[in-house]
């Protein structure tokens, strides 16, 4: 009877024991799958800002990776080497505003620099200083052209080619002025060759409110300011 009672009691402390062991994971389960029971927030158009957190993992064991295939390591390199280049800060070049305050001047250095001042001055001391840059190369993109006079004074004062020019002579600019100084900045650069605004093929250009009969036998190259440039 003892050993019968005995029996009992152990069975039963074995079944109390499996049902509590059971509760647990009964509420986790209703915490991940029942979305009423998570305390999420909502957003204004009544969505869960916040999904349910999921049962925690144990993390797995570090495993080491697989050597890269020689194509993926180039892949990877190629990529490493555009985002160095994408970060990589470019070095500092002066500025066309920088050179023009360092270089300009009253005083011109000879007959040929004086004539390309000229040129800036009255056909486009009103324009950018990329515009005037790049009236001063159609000057000389002409001289080098073997179309047109071989000197820069050849072609500023070659007849009905520009309209400041009067029976070849070239009117007096205000040398005191700042955009006298300006042009005479723009006349060195453009001579140094090492800011340019228009390929070397480009020989003409007229102000954007008229339409010469030319320009339409030319292709167009660049609108800069109120100029536009042909080819």
């Amino acid at each position: 009877m003892i050993r019968s009672f005995r029996a009992t009691a152990v069975a039963a402390l074995a079944f109390v024991s499996i049902a509590a062991a059971a509760a647990p994971a009964a509420a986790q389960s209703g915490s991940i799958f029942d979305h009423g029971a998570v305390n999420t927030g909502v957003s204004p158009l009544g969505l869960n800002d916040a999904a349910p957190l999921a049962r925690p993992v144990a993390p797995a064991a570090a495993q080491p990776a697989a050597p890269l295939a020689p194509a993926q390591q180039a892949s990877v390199g190629a990529f490493q080497h555009m985002v160095g280049l994408a970060t990589a800060t470019p070095p500092a070049t002066p500025s066309l505003d920088a050179d023009v305050a360092r270089l300009s001047a009253v005083e011109t250095q000879g007959a040929e620099e004086d004539c390309l001042a000229n040129a800036v001055y009255f056909e486009a001391r009103g324009e950018s200083l990329e515009g005037q840059l790049a009236v001063a190369e159609v000057v000389m993109n002409r001289a080098r052209s073997g179309r047109y006079p071989t000197t820069w004074c050849g072609v500023v004062v070659q007849r009905a080619q520009f309209s400041f020019v009067r029976a070849g002579i070239i009117p007096a600019a205000d040398r005191d002025s700042q955009a006298w100084r300006r042009a005479v900045a723009i006349a060195r650069i453009a001579q140094a060759g090492t800011t340019r605004m228009l390929a070397p093929n480009v020989l003409w250009y007229h102000a954007n409110y008229v339409s010469p009969a030319w320009g339409r036998r030319l292709a167009r190259s660049s609108v800069i300011g109120a100029h536009i440039f042909y080819r």
